[in-house]
């Protein structure tokens, strides 16, 4: 059936238009409001972005990075300072028509071939972001010849800054460390926009990496309006930066690149400590590079020389290095003995060798010393006479006393690293090899061989703490100086009894006669060290026993010496370590090295006289040898241009592949002396 139709009345349709005008009428005004509330949302919410991002477009900001505060002496003299540098980078990410661009700057700036390849390679493999150093510590006329070239150059980024500098190069490398440009890696893990800054370098190594976050300050911003193109039409207010902090050292300048130039032409280490205060003087290892080449960026050929060389530059021996100590820990044993009862008068015969068990163990001097007591046995250095009396009392009553003056000791210094050696005792051999002490590794032990092992600057320490009678604590930043150290818990008359031995070493015919001083007034005590690095066998000694001048360098002998002076009130104490040296060449030698070292510090002129008198004999001075060094690798390897590139992913200089191997050929040949009571009669002091 047939549904009627809906009959639509008047009031029915007006109903249905009201709806529909409201429905209608909503939505627009709903629409209205959003489009109002957008509108405040950008205008008053976002108001400070948009005004940021319209200021970008006209204003170009710039970081600048911030001065890094100096290094200084104990004087004020700089060891670490800045000097105004006009550098040019090219940013990779906004370089445009490459070869155009480099051509461009080839000619404005006078680059080299050797430059262009150089530029070339680093850009092959810059992250898109970091800098490349295209040149700095350029004059102002072609900085500015960049500067208002800059709508051609796309990506090029000219900075007027400060660059870092060391007056005395590779005499601080190893004190002060260097600076470099971060790692892709470093800036990924903070995404610090400084770290891609052009000129911004922060510390890699030393004193510089250890202080970073005091010497850094804070970058400031440099303001440019540009056009559309990016061509400058005016400088705007800038906010300048905020210089790091400067810190003063406890080093003095001066001695630090003496002792460096008096280390001549050795693989070694000196360290002078200030004996009333613990303060460190100079802390030299040598051969070093050049902490200014490494600032400006590396070469892999550069890079390459230093890691072949084997006295192994990159490596700071003063910390890294451990050696035998050889003789030079005999006044320390010699008060070890008498805090344990031995009398000051107390002989023994030497005849110049002791059997133990099946075993000979020999004294340096073949037809021996006859009988000496303790101060004799100092200054002759007799073996025989420790072997007997430590056979007598056991090593486990000399390691305390070894500790107390700083052997196997950490110090609270800003460095990186520091390798603390060894005090060997029964406990320790048996925790370590699961072996019981035996008489063979105290007599081993009693000369300073066998487990013992020290760094030069626990052996400076040792020196000054036997001169002071204190538990001097060294230090390197005038603001940390352990003031008032206690005195060492021993008897003062036992102190007295070992510093008149070490006297009599230099003074009265000892081993250590070449080490007399020449200052009126001022005498030097002192104690000498050989340490073996290879063993000496019975077939050997019946045949004669090598020269050190006769064997491979690595299989020489360390020559060492610890001394303070003035012998009657001690001001100064020292260490001198000489890797394979040998005892060759008398003016290279540990005795006359340390005796200058101490001379300048009473006597400036007659030192610098010595000094310029070895020079000579040594092919110049630091900065002469290198060169030539360098000349001589340059032609013998004949490098390809690929050499130039700038290596980027070096770490530091005391944590490269070649300081890791020299240590692993360290740590092995000392591992093979230790365990040398397997054949015991290879055993003895070969010098004094």
């Amino acid at each position: 059936m047939d549904r009627p139709g809906r009959i639509m009345t008047e009031a029915a349709q007006a109903y249905s238009f009201s709806r529909r005008a409201f429905v209608l009428g909503t939505a627009q005004a709903g629409v209205g409001l959003m489009l109002a509330g957008r509108m405040a949302w950008l205008s008053i919410a976002q108001n400070e972005k948009y005004n940021l991002l319209s200021e970008s477009n006209r204003v170009n900001t710039t970081m600048i990075p911030p001065r890094r505060g100096w290094l200084i002496d104990r004087h004020g003299m700089p060891i670490a300072n800045n000097r105004t540098d006009f550098r040019v980078d090219i940013i990779p990410d906004r370089l445009e028509d490459k070869d155009r661009v480099l051509e461009l700057l080839r000619r404005i700036l006078k680059l080299d071939d050797e430059a262009m390849n150089r530029i070339r390679l680093d850009l092959e493999h810059a992250a898109g972001f970091q800098p490349v150093q295209v040149a700095e510590r350029l004059d102002w006329e072609r900085f500015a010849a960049v500067s208002v070239r800059l709508p051609e150059l796309p990506g090029v980024q000219p900075t007027r800054g400060f660059a870092r500098f060391y007056p005395a190069g590779p005499a601080v490398a190893h004190l002060t460390g260097y600076v470099g440009t971060p790692t892709a890696e470093q800036f990924k893990a903070t995404h610090d926009q400084l770290l891609v800054t052009p000129g911004f370098k922060l510390g890699k190594d030393g004193l510089e990496k250890m202080l970073e976050p005091y010497l850094r300050g804070k970058p400031g911003a440099k303001r440019v309006e540009v056009t559309a193109r990016g061509k400058v039409v005016a400088e705007l207010a800038t906010r300048p930066d905020t210089p790091g902090r400067n810190i003063r050292l406890t080093i003095d300048a001066g001695l630090q690149e003496y002792a460096a130039r008096r280390l001549g032409t050795n693989s070694g280490s000196a360290v002078v400590l200030d004996c009333r205060t613990g303060e460190t003087l100079a802390m030299v290892s040598m051969p070093a590079y050049d902490p200014n080449s490494f600032s400006d960026g590396i070469s892999h050929l550069e890079w390459s020389m230093l890691s072949e060389n084997d006295h192994v530059p990159l490596m700071n021996k003063v910390t890294q290095g451990l050696y035998p100590p050889g003789s030079t820990v005999k006044p320390m044993n010699g008060l070890a003995l008498l805090e344990a009862g031995v009398g000051a008068n107390d002989r023994v015969l030497c005849t110049g060798a002791m059997r133990v068990g099946t075993g000979v163990f020999h004294c340096h001097k073949r037809g021996g010393h006859g009988a000496l007591n303790l101060k004799g046995a100092i200054e002759q250095s007799c073996d025989i006479y420790f072997y007997e009396m430590i056979r007598r009392m056991g090593y486990d009553r000399i390691a305390p006393i070894a500790r107390m003056v700083g052997l196997g000791q950490k110090f609270d210094l800003p460095l990186s690293t520091q390798r603390y050696g060894t005090v060997p005792d029964a406990a320790w051999k048996l925790k370590k090899y699961k072996t019981k002490w035996t008489v063979a590794d105290g007599l081993n032990a009693s000369i300073g061989q066998g487990y013992v092992l020290a760094n030069p600057l626990q052996l400076a320490v040792m020196a000054a703490r036997l001169a002071s009678g204190r538990h001097l604590q060294p230090s390197m930043l005038a603001h940390q100086v352990h003031l008032d150290a206690p005195a060492l818990p021993v008897a003062s008359e036992h102190l007295a009894i070992v510093r008149d031995a070490m006297f009599g070493v230099v003074n009265q015919g000892g081993t250590g006669g070449a080490a007399r001083m020449l200052v009126p007034g001022v005498s030097l005590a002192a104690k000498t060290g050989t340490a073996q690095v290879r063993r000496i066998t019975m077939a050997e000694r019946r045949m004669g026993v090598l020269k050190n001048g006769q064997l491979p360098f690595k299989l020489r002998d360390h020559a060492l010496l610890v001394c303070f002076a003035p012998a009657d009130n001690p001001r100064y104490a020292a260490a001198v370590v000489l890797e394979h040296n040998g005892h060759t060449v008398r003016n290279l030698d540990a005795p006359l090295i340390g005796r200058d070292i101490m001379t300048y510090l009473f006597d400036r002129d007659r030192a610098l006289a010595s000094l310029a008198e070895g020079e000579l004999t040594w092919g110049g001075d630091i900065a002469t040898r290198m060169r030539a060094e360098e000349a001589a690798y340059r032609a013998a390897h004949a490098p390809q241009p690929a050499a130039a590139a700038t290596k980027t992913d070096a770490g530091a200089a005391t944590d490269a592949p070649a300081v890791e191997a020299a240590t692993n050929v360290s740590d092995a040949q000392a591992e093979a002396m230790a365990t040398r009571e397997t054949d015991p009669e290879d055993a003895g002091d070969p010098n004094p």
